[in-house]
């Protein structure tokens, strides 16, 4: 019995060492959906923070209804600061920035008001799901 006992132990050590070993190997990617500009400021922050700790993470931040402002040309923040810059920075970083066509047609926003950084998707909230389901992004809400 105290083979059978010792032989599992084993068996379970070395399953959760090659778990963990892969785990470690695989690619981290995230998905940041906002759908509120009030919060941007803090979650290009949190982005900035998550690549200094995880510089190989792949990001791609998704936003529609309100969301999408801070991505439109001449945004500025609460404090009278431009996004673009930020947003560039981040870019530059491998970031992926993602607006919803949806929003901009029910809001009667021409396409050419959204900075040249972002990508429009046919829907902001599909896009999301798409990340989650078919291509294994984590989900983050600011």
């Amino acid at each position: 019995m105290k083979m059978i006992r010792a032989a599992f132990l084993l068996l379970l050590c070395a399953t959760v060492g090659m778990t963990a070993a892969g785990a470690a190997e695989r690619e981290e990617k995230v998905v940041y959906h906002i759908n509120d500009s009030s919060v941007a400021t803090a979650a290009l922050n949190n982005i900035r923070n998550h690549l200094n700790a995880s510089p190989k993470a792949k990001i791609i931040v998704v936003t529609h209804g309100p969301g999408i402002d801070f991505l439109l040309e001449g945004a500025k923040n609460k404090n009278g600061n431009p996004y673009d810059a930020v947003v560039q920075e981040l870019v530059n970083r491998n970031v992926q920035f993602r607006v919803c066509n949806n929003t901009l047609e029910t809001r009667k926003i021409d396409k050419s008001q959204v900075i040249q950084e972002a990508t429009i998707v046919p829907s902001g909230v599909a896009e999301v799901a798409r990340l989650q389901i078919q291509e294994g992004y984590a989900y983050i809400k600011p």
